[in-house]
């Protein structure tokens, strides 16, 4: 399901690193409307989670899930899943507008939540999520797959970490998407209602990642517009946006995204990240190093008073954060995300997209 050049089944595959035997962490697989569900799963079934049940109403696609991953068990309803006590985790990739209502049913069933980006479309859904959090003790993780699912970005974090840029300032990302043939889109994509906007959808990766490069707890959307530029026939899809956030230690962020990758690119998006600090700054190529036609990926560049460094990372870092969420799950800590964060990134995605100018 990883092919290069179509970002919605965008798959990452990396070296297993078991945190736990067999059968000791089980989860379940519930809403494949969104190929991101396939490296959700990846991911955790890599860090040694054990995936025993899959449910969709879509025959089609469990039969599609059940040749990826060998050995899932198809459930009959959603309900034969959350009543199973062995699980511990469901993961979701519904219908974005739905994703908020499908993760109240599990933490209510007592089970942990993981769902993909953008993890609810309205603030009145993030409130009920909040809430449930509280009363359950349950989480609801987010799939923001820009930072957790690439090694580049991964990398950028332990070099901050380091001290290597000293304090992060300000970020610039930019996520380029292809939409590729419409029609190989579901009618929801192009919806707003229910996919909830290009800065609720692809913006919030790009937010996510400001507040967690700046060590930002809380930001204000200083401006967002939002517009239609090569979409007649779809007038609710926004093919392009862009925002600037001041965050509540002075840092800031700029971030364009948009529906415009055109076909001549070797995958699905040039997504780039570029971050300021006080002694230094980095770059980050994430899929495709341009023009190079060498097919590798993962590029960080890095500035400081030692000079200038270029790694290239694939293969060499890992994805910690699976590990890290199922250890969270068993000891109930937060080191891979906390609640706030994922609450937070989605809390201002929302915002921005509510209070977009319409520029086209």
């Amino acid at each position: 399901m990883s092919d290069k050049k179509d970002g919605m089944n965008y798959a990452p595959k990396g070296k297993p690193a078991p945190v736990v035997g067999p059968g000791e962490f089980v989860i379940a697989a519930i809403a494949l409307d969104h190929g991101h569900i396939y490296g959700m799963c990846n991911g955790l079934t890599e860090a040694g989670a054990t995936l025993k049940w899959v449910y969709d109403p879509d025959a089609k696609k469990v039969e599609a899930f059940q040749k990826a991953f060998p050995g899932v068990k198809a459930a009959a309803s959603e309900e034969e899943i959350l009543s199973d006590p062995e699980v511990k985790l469901v993961c979701g990739a519904a219908v974005t507008s739905l994703r908020c209502a499908l993760g109240l049913r599990v933490m209510a069933a007592g089970k942990d939540y993981f769902t993909d980006k953008a993890p609810l479309t309205t603030l009145e859904q993030l409130e009920a999520a909040r809430k449930m959090t509280r009363e359950t003790g349950r989480k609801y993780m987010v799939y923001y797959s820009e930072r957790l699912h690439v090694e580049s970005a991964v990398y950028a974090g332990q070099l901050i970490e380091e001290g290597a840029i000293g304090t992060p300032i300000h970020v610039d990302g930019f996520g380029p998407h292809r939409v590729g043939d419409p029609k190989s889109r579901p009618d929801w994509f192009f919806e707003k209602e229910k996919y909830g906007g290009i800065l609720c959808d692809i913006g919030s990766h790009q937010i996510e990642q400001f507040l967690y490069y700046c060590h930002v707890k809380d930001a204000n959307v200083q401006y967002s517009e939002v517009g239609n530029y090569g979409h007649p026939d779809y007038p609710e899809l926004e093919d392009f946006g862009d925002a600037m956030l001041v965050g509540d230690n002075g840092a800031t962020q700029h971030f364009r995204v948009d529906w415009f990758t055109p076909e001549g690119l070797s995958t699905w998006g040039d997504g780039r990240t570029f971050i300021l600090g006080t002694k230094g700054y980095i770059e980050l190529r994430k899929f495709v190093n341009v023009g190079t036609n060498d097919g590798s990926s993962n590029h960080v560049y890095l500035v400081n008073d030692e000079g200038e460094q270029h790694f290239e990372v694939t293969g060499k870092v890992g994805y910690p954060f699976f590990g890290q969420l199922i250890l969270d799950c068993i000891h109930r800590t937060e080191d891979a995300m906390t609640q706030e964060h994922a609450f937070k990134a989605a809390e201002l995605s929302v915002k921005a997209e509510m209070q977009a100018y319409k520029v086209k």
